[in-house]
Formats: C-alpha cells, sequence, structure tokens
C-alpha cells in the first residue's frame, strides 16, 4: 500500500473529532474534499477543504468517487468501516495501493463494552441494510446477539419479529448514538416494546438483544426436519438431505448449483452451514421456484440465488460451481452439460426410479465414483398394531466430475 493514496476512508464516531487518531485528524485537514452523509459532516468543524454529501442510494456515490480519482479525497463512515460498514464496497473498487483506511470504534465494540458481554460470544448482525430474517439461524434461548437497525422505526420492526418466532422475552437494549453527547440507553422486552408502540428513538442506533423464550431453535447439524420448509411434497426428505449434505461437504467460499430445487431445502441448508458460502437453484416450475425464494429469505439465508427455467439452458449462464446437486430433472443431456459445464466439481445425484437409477448405473461405470442405495422405512399402524412401512428406494451418484 503507498505511503501517500489518494483516498481515506476515515471511521468516525458520535463524538466527531475528538475521538479520531492523530493520524485521522492529519489525514482529514489534508483532503481536498471530504465526502460522508449529512450527519458525519456536521460533526466536523470547518475544514480546508471541500465537503460533500454521499448520495442515496449508495452506489451512486462509489460512482462519484471513482471521478475524483488521483484527487486527496477523505470518505467518511462509521465506526469502523470493516465491520458492516463502507469500506468493503470501497476497496473492491479501488486498488491496494490507491487506498487507506483509519477505524472507530466500532458500535458492536461500544454496547458489548456498555453491558459487560464478551464479543468472541455474541454474535454480530448488520441489518441496516438487510431483513430482520437474517437472524432466524441465531435465535436460541441464551443467545447474545448485536444487531445494526436501518432507523428509528428499527426497535419496534425487531421485537415483533422475535415475538413472531416465539422469543418475546427477549431482553432488547435500545442504544442510540453511542459513544457521543446524545447516548441514550434503555431496555425493554419484546414484548414491552410492542406494547410502547409510542416510543421514539433516534439514529443511528443498534440494539443488543438478550434472547429468551420458548421460541423454535434452528438446530445446526445438517437435515433439518421437513417442516422447517414450505413445500407442495417436492422435498428431499430429512434423513435423506443429511446424508446428501454430508456428501456434497459444503466449505467455506464454495459455491453449490442445487438442480431441480423443488422447495430448496438442499441449496438453504448449504448455505446455513457458513456465511460464506454462497447456492444457486434452478427450478423450472415457477410457483416452486417462488416458494423456495420465500423459504431462504424466512430461514435467513436471502443471499440465495433462485434462477427459474429450464437447467439445460440456465447452466450456461450460471457462475463456475464447486459443488453440484440434482435433485430433479436428473437425464442424459443434463449429466453430459454437467461434465462439460462443471469440470473439477463434486456431483451428487439422486435417483428413486428404475430409468434414472439406470442413468446413474451406467454414468458411474463411465466416470466412476460412489453408488449407494438407501431404503428407509417407518413406523406405521398396521390395524390394532404396527409394521414397517417402507419408501421408495433411492441411488445416489456422487463422484467428482
Amino acid at each position: 500500500m503507498s505511503e501517500h493514496p489518494w483516498l481515506t476512508i476515515i471511521g468516525l464516531g458520535e463524538d466527531g473529532p475528538d475521538g479520531l487518531s492523530p493520524a485521522s485528524l492529519a489525514a482529514l485537514e489534508a483532503a481536498e474534499i471530504v465526502m460522508g452523509p449529512p450527519r458525519h459532516l456536521s460533526l466536523l468543524p470547518d475544514l480546508h477543504g471541500e465537503t460533500r454529501v454521499w448520495p442515496v442510494p449508495f452506489a451512486d456515490g462509489v460512482a462519484q468517487l471513482m471521478a475524483l480519482r488521483g484527487r486527496r479525497v477523505a470518505v467518511l463512515a462509521s465506526g469502523d468501516p470493516f465491520w458492516f460498514g463502507a469500506g468493503r464496497v470501497l476497496a473492491r473498487v479501488l486498488a491496494p495501493e490507491e487506498w487507506r483506511a483509519f477505524p472507530g470504534l466500532s458500535c458492536f465494540a461500544l454496547a458489548a463494552n456498555r453491558l459487560g458481554w464478551a464479543l468472541e460470544t455474541t454474535t454480530c448482525l448488520g441489518c441496516h441494510a438487510a431483513p430482520l430474517s437474517r437472524l432466524r439461524p441465531h435465535l436460541h434461548d441464551g443467545a447474545r446477539l448485536i444487531v445494526t437497525l436501518r432507523d428509528a422505526t428499527g426497535p419496534e420492526a425487531l421485537a415483533a419479529y422475535l415475538d413472531a418466532q416465539g422469543f418475546a422475552e427477549s431482553r432488547l437494549h435500545v442504544m442510540e448514538a453511542l459513544g457521543g453527547p446524545r447516548e441514550r440507553v434503555t431496555s425493554w422486552t419484546a414484548a414491552e416494546l410492542e406494547e410502547h408502540a409510542e416510543a421514539e428513538f433516534a439514529a443511528p442506533l443498534c440494539v443488543a438483544v438478550a434472547v429468551a423464550g420458548a421460541g423454535r431453535a434452528m438446530p445446526k447439524a445438517g437435515g433439518l426436519s421437513d417442516d422447517w420448509f414450505d413445500h407442495d411434497g417436492q422435498i428431499t426428505k430429512r434423513p435423506v438431505r443429511a446424508l446428501t449434505l454430508s456428501t456434497l461437504a459444503p466449505r467455506p467460499m464454495e459455491h453449490l448449483w442445487d438442480i431441480g430445487g423443488g422447495s430448496g431445502s438442499i441449496a438453504i441448508e448449504w448455505l446455513l452451514t457458513h456465511p460464506m458460502t454462497e447456492a444457486t437453484t434452478v427450478e423450472i416450475d415457477p410457483a416452486r421456484a417462488a416458494r423456495i425464494t420465500q423459504n431462504a429469505a424466512r430461514l435467513g439465508v436471502d443471499r440465495l440465488r433462485v434462477e427459474q427455467g429450464d437447467a439445460l439452458e440456465v447452466i450456461d449462464r450460471l457462475a463456475p460451481p464447486d459443488a453440484v446437486f440434482v435433485g430433479g430433472g436428473l437425464s442424459e443431456a443434463l449429466l453430459q452439460r454437467l461434465s462439460e459445464r462443471a469440470k473439477g466439481a463434486r456431483l451428487v445425484a439422486n435417483a428413486v426410479t428404475l430409468e434414472s437409477e439406470m442413468l446413474l448405473t451406467q454414468w458411474q461405470a463411465r466416470l466412476g465414483g460412489d453408488l449407494l442405495r438407501l431404503a428407509l422405512s417407518e413406523v406405521t399402524p398396521l390395524g390394532r398394531k404396527r409394521g414397517w412401512r417402507s419408501s421408495y428406494p433411492i441411488v445416489q451418484w456422487s463422484v467428482t466430475l
């Protein structure tokens, strides 16, 4: 990184320049142009350089910033720019030698220190530009969360969401303007906050949540109960899904193609394994594609990409996969296309019919890999007694293409 790059990203707290390091102050004084939200700019003293308000939407400001390349520019961000902040976006569009950053205290650090919570055991989530359903995988009695929210209406919406999930007893510490002269911390249960809808809060704010209640906790092992998913019967059932996910072996940074998504259960559980996984599901039926989108959003993985259409037409425009699951639409043409488009990927395909089982057997003879036959039975009433009812056996082929 250059000693004097043209762009400096400065993390500014609610105490304004009083909380800045000498290096941050020097960069601010030396800047020809200072860009930032109106609230941040209002915290600064008179500067030698020009000030410009960062526009909404945020992307418009990035375009304006790029037009200033070569001039000495300072961009103001909240707290730590690289913790749910603007830093990641700017670093992605700039060369390493073009920028430097001076972070301030993040609201997560300030909130944890106000409450005496250990950050390493507290989940920190940015919901100022994301749906509250991102919280769903983290909700269980005893959990501690710190959540950034978009505006002053956020605490009430958060309380309503927690109540709807069965966690109305959760304690919400609403923290406004942390670290500045306007700082205020108030505590409510989710139920109390819903009852006091007239309560007024001021941005910027975050909420620390001590989760409590008898709401349903999402298991961490692969193979969620089928009733977590809305479906029309087209779903990879829990025992088979658990084995399929184990065979797919999700890893951080990897991208899954889920072909014949059905309810989206495989792709959704793939994404639940790690926040840095990616997945695209392909579903030809428009109603099912819409249902997959709804399932993903409700279970906290709205980053799932859903492509509605025929897999043979869709996969040519998808980013390369690290793993592929074929749960529907299995055909000779599809396997041939995958062998060309997904080289190096781990493929798992499940077959139920004799025809599809024969197809997998033929391809296993050609490319190798493992064939596994699953025969599951469950206890059902048999007159006044009980007996085993067998499901259709499933043949699973797994191979690296």
